[in-house]
């Protein structure tokens, strides 16, 4: 029987600005255009970790032709308490009746630190929208 329900984890919100205006933009390509948004900073808050976004950090964004958007995002976090853990993601965004981009993606974690090592092991589901000069993510476990 199909699944109707997802168990899954509050990890954290993550909050990430994102530079203004269309850099490294290719317009026109075959599925339609291309471009990179910088993210410029940023911070991540849960129960388990919290900490900030530091750099390098970006969107390799696809705009398609229905006005959605495929990101491919690479994200470092810092942790409060020094640790660097790579978060990556895929997803995908839809702008809703007023301009703000709903936001699913599929995000994973790498670490060599062994307090969050339990991250390598995760796969997780990030709920989003676009705001402001960002983006704000809740984002969960699946257990």
């Amino acid at each position: 029987m199909a699944t109707t329900q997802l168990d899954v984890e509050y990890l954290f919100t993550l909050n990430a600005s994102v530079a203004q205006g269309r850099r490294g933009l290719i317009p026109g390509g075959p599925t339609g255009s291309r471009y990179i948004a910088e993210v410029t900073g940023g911070d991540f808050a849960g129960p388990r970790l919290s900490g900030t976004v530091a750099l390098p950090a970006g969107d390799w964004v696809h705009l398609r032709d229905d006005r959605s958007m495929h990101l491919d995002v690479r994200v470092l976090l810092v942790t409060d308490d020094g640790e660097s853990i790579l978060m990556t993601y895929n997803g995908i965004g839809v702008p809703d009746e007023d301009g703000v981009n709903q936001i699913r993606t599929a995000p994973r974690f790498e670490t060599g630190a062994e307090a969050y090592a339990w991250l390598n092991n995760v796969q997780a589901v990030g709920i989003g929208r676009s705001v402001e000069g960002g983006v704000t993510y809740e984002v969960y476990a699946l257990t």
